[in-house]
């Protein structure tokens, strides 16, 4: 039987693709084409070419044509030919330089020290444990797992996270009423506006791109004082118009406060007595250090709470997972926003985030990272309490940043020169301001959001002296 171009294509090596187009002979348009190949910069220096015979039953032309257009190339310094290594392009035939700059350069005035708020530890990623997650998950998982998702997610995580989410943080829910997304903005994505119409409360500082995104749906928000209690409830019952309010019970963003128990209890009798809707953004309800856990807000009443959580900061933002625990009656329309078919959270990583839960490694690995950013955050207290003790450090109990505030009677223009020194330092952290809601009413804070997860172990000494070269002076 003669060989077929798909038994010789398998057979004798890698595939090469070559326009063999314009005047000449075939051994000519080949040699122009290989020639303009490595010119170009298509072909690096030393890259390995395919065999004659494999090349030329690609291209439909003769062996001994391709085999002459491969010598005639060597000779001219092209490419160069040794035995057992196969034909390469010649390390001194060197690509023109490109006409612009690469799209992974790193953008000019980078930043040497990254202390912005909402990025965990990159460096810490449970790596091992991952993957020997994910070769059990994938080794146990059945075959409709690599067919068409199910919109709610695989049922391995929903029942997994039904498990976690009960045991750490007291919400009630069954796998049914839990929907996997990529994380709290997709989750607002699919909840608006067709389940939550009309306006809604925020709290006056919080994520602006949380409020871009609900602008966006056509949604008006309006704005909730907070004190050292957390978000005024009171202030939702003299809002008419109101069908939900979004709110960080657990701990305030960014100002750290947690949602005092008398407000948690109106909060969820507003909710009761109007029949709206609690949107509870659990963004880092795994990490306590001076405190209790504070129990999710879900737990009070799971038919007017929406308890929404992801693994950006438990694990890394590059894990595009998260979970929405639904009220029975709001699943429905929720997964037909989501579609027939899920689109967004990829099934391996999915299976194993529920063997990382079902087997403790995900526990371990929290309890890790708090003990880790507990002491970064205690050397972020003592550095600040050594070169600048006129500023307040605050929202310490819990998180992955902390607030150092300006002094009483700082302005906004105070804000703004702390960040330019912190810039002229290298810095890149953000300014309490930036999370301001343009329409709040409440009386101004003013300082530095410092995110002390973000640099690794190794980088975080730099960056703390280096914030502490930028702390505002007294007076």
């Amino acid at each position: 039987m003669p060989e077929s171009w798909v038994n010789l294509a398998e057979s004798l090596g890698a595939d090469l693709h070559l326009e063999l187009t314009g005047p000449g002979s075939r051994r000519a348009v080949l040699i122009r084409a290989l020639r303009d190949a490595v010119r170009s910069g298509r072909l690096a220096p030393g890259t390995r070419l395919p065999p004659y015979r494999s090349l030329a039953a690609d291209l439909g032309i003769a062996r001994n044509t391709v085999a002459d257009g491969y010598a005639e190339l060597v000779a001219e310094g092209w490419l160069s030919a040794r035995q057992g290594s196969g034909t390469r392009v010649a390390h001194r035939a060197k690509p023109l330089t490109p006409t612009r700059a690469p799209a992974h350069r790193a953008p000019a005035g980078r930043p040497a020290h990254n202390l912005l708020q909402g990025q965990p530890d990159a460096a810490s990623f449970p790596r091992t444990a991952w993957l020997a997650a994910a070769r059990r998950a994938l080794t146990a998982a059945p075959h409709d797992a690599f067919g068409p998702g199910d919109p709610r997610g695989r049922p391995e995580l929903r029942r997994a996270l039904a498990d976690y989410l009960a045991r750490t943080r007291g919400v009630r829910t069954d796998p049914e009423r839990i929907v996997i997304c990529s994380g709290f903005a997709h989750a607002l994505r699919l909840l608006l506006p067709a389940v939550l119409p009309g306006p809604l409360a925020v709290e006056s500082y919080g994520l602006p791109f949380h409020r871009h995104l609900l602008a966006t749906a056509g949604l008006r928000t309006h704005p909730l004082g907070i004190d050292q209690h957390g978000a005024d409830s009171a202030e939702l019952a003299a809002t008419p118009g109101v069908r939900a309010a979004l709110l960080t019970p657990a701990h305030q963003f960014p100002l750290g406060v947690p949602l005092h128990p008398d407000r948690r209890a109106a909060v969820i009798n507003w909710a009761r007595e109007s029949g709206s809707y609690l949107l509870e953004d659990d963004y880092d309800g795994e990490f306590r250090y001076d405190r209790k856990p504070v129990g999710a807000l879900q737990g009070l009443d799971p038919e007017y709470v929406l308890h929404i959580g992801s693994v950006s900061k438990s694990l890394s933002p590059a894990v595009r997972l998260g979970w929405m625990v639904l009220p029975d009656r709001l699943v429905d329309a929720v997964l037909e926003a989501k579609g027939e078919r899920e689109a967004w959270a990829g099934v391996t990583d999915q299976l194993t985030l529920a063997e990382l839960l079902t087997h403790g490694a995900y526990d371990r690995h929290i309890r890790r990272m708090r003990q880790r950013y507990r002491r970064r955050r205690d050397q972020l207290i003592d550095a600040v309490a050594g070169h600048a003790p006129h500023l307040t450090v605050t929202g310490i109990a819990a998180g992955l940043h902390a607030v150092l505030q300006l002094p009483d009677g700082s302005g906004e223009s105070d804000e703004q020169a702390a960040l330019r020194a912190a810039r002229w330092q290298g810095l890149a952290l953000d300014g309490l301001s930036a999370y301001r809601h343009p329409e709040a009413t409440m009386a101004p804070h003013h300082g530095l959001v410092v995110g002390y997860a973000t640099p690794s172990d190794s980088a975080f000494p730099a960056a703390l002296e280096a914030l502490c070269r930028a702390l505002p002076p007294l007076g």
